[in-house]
């Protein structure tokens, strides 16, 4: 079981806040972050953590600064009524304040069934893409990937899961 947004948001932070001291030990010899132009990114509910992160929705204080955000098919719940904790829609146009560019990347198809026989959709409407688009102001950017499902955007599988995707 996954931990709980809030849970998972706070670990985020910490380790947003560990990467201008960490990452150097991990990164090869000739390459150097540069911390002061981070961009912050995610996919589904890693999106979702994304936004959150940017809005200062985190019970850790962050320590770097965010230059740049980017929802790849962002989605922050099962339903309007069901969102993750902490909920970051509030279906208002142009609330959230960010002063730095976002950009989403939403699919055509993620609020359809991957299978015809679980209803469930990955990116299901009112939770998704449009409404945090919706929800930022400028500068932002919305790109919809139009004959691409939820998972498309992730590296096929070549294994049981790969063959049923065909």
């Amino acid at each position: 079981m996954p931990p709980s947004g809030q849970v998972e948001l706070d670990l985020a932070a910490e380790v947003a806040n560990w990467l201008p001291s960490g990452l150097r030990c991990v990164l090869p010899e000739d390459i150097e972050g540069e911390m002061h132009n981070l961009a912050l990114a995610g996919h589904s509910r890693g999106g979702y953590i994304a936004f959150a992160l940017a809005l200062g929705l985190a019970d850790v204080s962050l320590d770097i600064n965010i230059s740049a955000l980017i929802g790849v098919d962002p989605v922050v719940g099962t339903s309007k009524n069901n969102q993750m904790e902490p909920k970051i829609l509030n279906y208002e146009s142009c609330s959230f304040n960010f002063s730095i560019p976002v950009t989403i990347i939403g699919t055509g198809l993620g609020n359809e069934p991957a299978f015809p026989i679980l209803p469930q959709t990955c990116a299901p409407d009112g939770v998704s893409h449009t409404e945090i688009f919706n929800e930022c102001k400028p500068p932002c950017s919305h790109f919809v990937t139009t004959y691409y499902g939820h998972l498309d955007v992730l590296d096929d599988d070549r294994g049981l899961i790969g063959i049923v995707e065909l």
